[in-house]
């Protein structure tokens, strides 16, 4: 118990730093965090990492609106979306063996830890991106709220649903498939695509925390201490975010996220 009193709330800690310094997809380590320092399995990390996701998406909830730059009805269509499928993607976790779900999870963290090095070398070398056609998600400027439309919708609805279904199966929280497709379907302005990223991520884990709780697989004894660790780190991260952020601690992440990928993905096939 004094172990977990101790090793819990530290490891939520640096998760929320690392949120705070990169965005929401820091969140991604929290899975591979608990399972090589707790050693548990994806299914039993995925409800705790859901749980310090819901707190520290909520403190970009609140600062989003605050600023007025949530898209809060964009938000709540994914989100409700995502709540439908986040249960069969913890149910499936739940039935699953450990090692195919370390693999998987491994290959996802392989995506994302490739992609973000490479969009911040683009942004180091100044690279702008091609020019695209416009999205079906349109910010009316009048208005400042988004034209929605048959195609927005469904390109809505597609994202926030795999993006639940993700967070269910291994606890990620789902901004990883939010933030690129608001990026591409829309032309929201970055800030209001992280907010409104969050409102989804807070709304989606929000739910998964509360089913797992109800069916029994939340372990409080960890998730709490994690979860308030987690806060207290996104809040220390934001502080000294303006002063460290930027492409070259994105590198920096990825590289660390690309070598847990490397030791998750070996994990994974020794225990098959």
């Amino acid at each position: 118990m004094d172990y977990l009193a101790f090793i819990s709330p530290s490891l939520g800690i640096f998760v929320g730093l690392l949120m705070g310094l990169t965005g929401a997809g820091g969140g991604i380590l929290s899975v591979p965090l608990l399972v090589f320092a707790l050693g548990l399995s994806v299914a039993e990390a995925a409800p705790i990492s859901l749980s310090a996701i819901t707190l520290a998406a909520g403190v970009g909830v609140l600062l989003g609106l605050k600023n007025k730059i949530l898209r809060y009805k964009a938000a709540v269509f994914m989100a409700l979306f995502g709540l439908l499928l986040s249960p069969a993607g913890l149910w499936i976790s739940q039935y699953t063996p450990n090692a195919p779900l370390l693999i998987v999870f491994s290959l996802l963290l392989f995506y994302v830890s490739i992609r973000m090095f490479l969009q911040a070398s683009r942004n180091i070398d100044g690279i702008t991106p091609a020019p695209r056609k416009p999205p079906p998600c349109l910010l009316n400027p009048t208005k400042g709220k988004l034209a929605w439309n048959v195609p927005c919708a469904r390109a809505l609805m597609l994202s926030g649903g795999l993006a639940g279904f993700l967070s269910g199966l291994l606890g990620v929280g789902g901004g990883l498939v939010i933030v690129p497709a608001l990026k591409r379907y829309s032309d929201l302005p970055v800030q209001s695509i992280v907010a409104t990223s969050l409102g989804v991520l807070a709304i989606v884990a929000g739910g998964g925390t509360l089913f797992s709780a109800a069916s029994g697989n939340l372990n409080i004894v960890i998730a709490a201490p994690f979860s308030l660790g987690a806060l207290l780190g996104i809040l220390l991260g934001r502080s000294f975010g303006k002063k460290l952020s930027g492409p070259r601690l994105q590198q920096i992440f990825s590289i660390l996220a690309f070598s847990v990928a490397i030791s998750l993905s070996v994990k994974g096939f020794v225990s098959l």
